[in-house]
């Protein structure tokens, strides 16, 4: 078969971080003869030239190639390229790791579209990453019609011939954003681009040693050297004018701003807080023209402004006043309506430990503001007129994997008077609808935990939080029923800790509640058994009742029917049953993947003269258990008989 894929990593001294990058690799769906995994070792040092080899020996699809210390991945992903044979290149750095389908994924959606880059979808194991980028799929992006310039690291697919025929290779030696260089030139001589949204492809991680290198400490006159290489990329490929003003903003904002803003700025030694100020004041002056910085957010404009006018001083105290910004997000009602999770929450913007106010109207404070505190005027006054565009995003975030999907909203922006009526509070008020069978781009939340996050773009600050916490009505944290609902049980639960919203797909347990079930809610007419769970049920479905002798241990399996309302019901095989007290559990997903019988605090007592129901016999002498328990039931509740035929 015909290479498909070539996988291209540069290895240096990658720590135990190699195992796991390997293992995905390893597993991917793509058939092992249609991919090949290429190590280029640039002269490690410690153990990792033995461990390849012998990989290499054992796996076909693997070779490795060693070669001396280039200080750098560059030099290592070319000889990478050179050395493959796949009618597209994917590149893997040694820390981090793939999704089990991203090669075979990606491939195709790269062939479907017949693009020359595929960029997939990206989820940060304690490293940030584009979110706005992969919201959907993209068959046919640009740099004019998505925002992929907010992607610039090297974990890209893409058309071999693509490379040979433009030559396009990445800066080798020892130097900084080699990926922003490669990745813009393809970018902009692409013939298509297309971004897969709806798979996570690749898992971008923090290494606990700190020995990522890109998150190490840089000289700041070199660091900026490498990036006027990038802006020289824009310049060669574009013409002066919107398009080119709009590129540059992603390295105004993501590489200058940014790193002047409040606790990121002010935790640098003072020297080398002023060293890297100086150099992004003079990457602004000398590349920049007024329609670079114009329409940024109000917050990052005014860095921007006091960046270009040489205004150290004032930069610090205005990242000084921005570090007592943070986000509020009150969560208000939790529900279930037809299988769909709403989940209703108000969220505004704080300083200090209060509410930010704006003012209410009127004025124009001057700009560039001559202080930080007329900038604060002119921020406010700037956030308030844009506040029509707010809109707050309520993403469900896996917590394995960190990788996070966008649900539907529906927001009321309300601007609520504050103190004398001079100045107001911005809040947004949002329902969201989390549906388990489309919340992950349209297909079902997979098992385990998704807490749910509130993302807030305004003002020029992004703010994440946990939605939480939990409101309190009394002394309870209301929070609904577990649903069953697409063949899974879904549980909406407050967290311990933080008491912030979360769900627990398929592996709840005694959170369900079914331990309140009373036998109350336990009745028997002829051989039918009616339970009612605390359950939200939106359509009948198949449940299975399992009876298991609290004596004998040997089992019997009854099939039920759960409706709404949480009603299980099920038929007994009565002539079966007598003699004996029968144990009973739930299983709620018959046939999924993992389905597990949940027990029920009740136990089954048959003889001749009908159904008993009593306590689930505590571990000990069942018999005596089911004695004590029968006689406390017959005084309590009398008998549940059944006419016998």
């Amino acid at each position: 078969m015909p290479v498909k894929v070539s996988v291209i990593v540069p290895v240096y001294n990658p720590g135990p971080y190699l195992e796991t990058c390997v293992a995905s690799l390893l597993r991917q769906s793509l058939p092992p003869d249609e991919y090949e995994v290429i190590f280029v070792d640039d002269g490690s040092t410690d153990a990792t030239p033995a461990l390849l080899d012998a990989l290499a020996a054992e796996h076909p699809r693997v070779r490795v190639i060693h070669e001396e210390n280039s200080g750098w991945a560059g030099k290592p992903r070319n000889v990478g390229i050179d050395a493959s044979h796949g009618a597209y290149v994917m590149f893997v750095d040694s820390d981090d790791y793939l999704g089990d389908e991203a090669l075979e994924r990606m491939y195709g959606y790269g062939v479907a579209n017949d693009a020359d880059v595929v960029v997939g979808k990206t989820a940060g194991r304690g490293r940030r990453v584009p979110v706005e980028l992969f919201r959907t799929n993209r068959p046919r992006a640009t740099v004019e019609n998505a925002p992929l310039i907010d992607s610039l690291t090297p974990h890209k697919m893409v058309r071999r011939a693509f490379l040979d025929r433009t030559g396009l290779r990445f800066p080798e030696g020892r130097r900084r954003l080699e990926d922003h260089v490669f990745v813009t030139e393809a970018y902009l001589r692409a013939d298509n681009v297309c971004v897969l949204g709806d798979y996570v492809c690749y898992y971008h991680v923090r290494r606990d040693d700190g020995g990522n290198a890109s998150l190490r400490p840089f000289d700041p006159a070199g660091y900026f050297k490498n990036l006027r290489e990038a802006l020289d990329v824009v310049e060669r490929y574009t013409e002066p004018g919107p398009l080119r003003d709009r590129l540059f903003r992603r390295w105004l904002r993501v590489e200058m701003v940014e790193r002047l803003r409040g606790r990121r700025f002010l935790d640098l030694p003072e020297d080398y807080r002023r060293e890297l100020f100086d150099e992004i004041h003079a990457v602004v002056v000398e590349r920049f023209g007024p329609g670079v910085a114009a329409p940024l957010q109000p917050t990052r404009r005014v860095v921007a402004a006091l960046a270009a006018e040489a205004r150290y001083d004032d930069v610090v105290a205005f990242a000084e006043w921005e570090t007592g910004v943070a986000l509020a997000v009150d969560p208000e009602d939790v529900e279930w309506r037809s299988g769909v999770l709403r989940i209703s929450f108000t969220a505004e913007l704080m300083h200090d430990g209060g509410p930010m106010t704006f003012p209410s109207a009127g004025g124009s404070p001057r700009w560039p503001p001559h202080d930080v505190a007329e900038a604060v005027r002119w921020l406010g006054a700037d956030t308030v007129g844009r506040f029509d565009r707010a809109v707050p995003d309520l993403l469900l975030r896996e917590r394995a994997s960190a990788a996070q999907y966008f649900q539907p909203a529906e927001v009321v922006r309300e601007t609520v008077p504050a103190g004398d009526g001079s100045r107001v509070r911005l809040v947004l008020r949002a329902t969201a609808t989390v549906d388990p069978a489309t919340a992950v781009s349209g297909s079902p939340a997979g098992e385990g935990l998704w807490d749910v996050w509130v993302r807030v773009d305004l003002g020029g600050w992004t703010k994440e939080l946990r939605l939480g916490p939990a409101p309190r009505h009394g002394h309870g944290r209301p929070a609904p029923p577990a649903g069953v609902v697409g063949g899974r049980v879904v549980l909406p639960y407050w967290t311990d800790r933080h008491a912030s919203l979360a769900l627990d797909v398929g592996h709840a347990s005694g959170r369900l509640g079914l331990g309140r079930v009373s036998a109350g809610d336990v009745t028997v007419a002829e051989e039918r058994l009616q339970i009612v769970l605390p359950l939200h049920v939106p359509a009948a479905t198949a449940a299975l009742l399992r009876l298991t002798g609290a004596r004998s241990g040997g089992s019997r399996e009854v099939s039920g029917t759960l409706s709404p309302g949480g009603r299980l019901a099920a038929v007994l095989p009565i002539d079966e049953l007598t003699g004996g007290t029968w144990l009973t559990t739930v299983c709620l997903t018959p046939g999924a993947p993992g389905a597990r019988f949940h027990p029920l605090p009740f136990a089954l007592h048959i003889d001749a003269d009908g159904v008993l129901v009593v306590p689930a016999p505590q571990p000990g002498s069942a018999r005596r258990a089911a004695r004590r328990v029968r006689r406390a039931l017959y005084r309590a509740l009398g008998r549940i008989t059944i006419r016998r035929r």
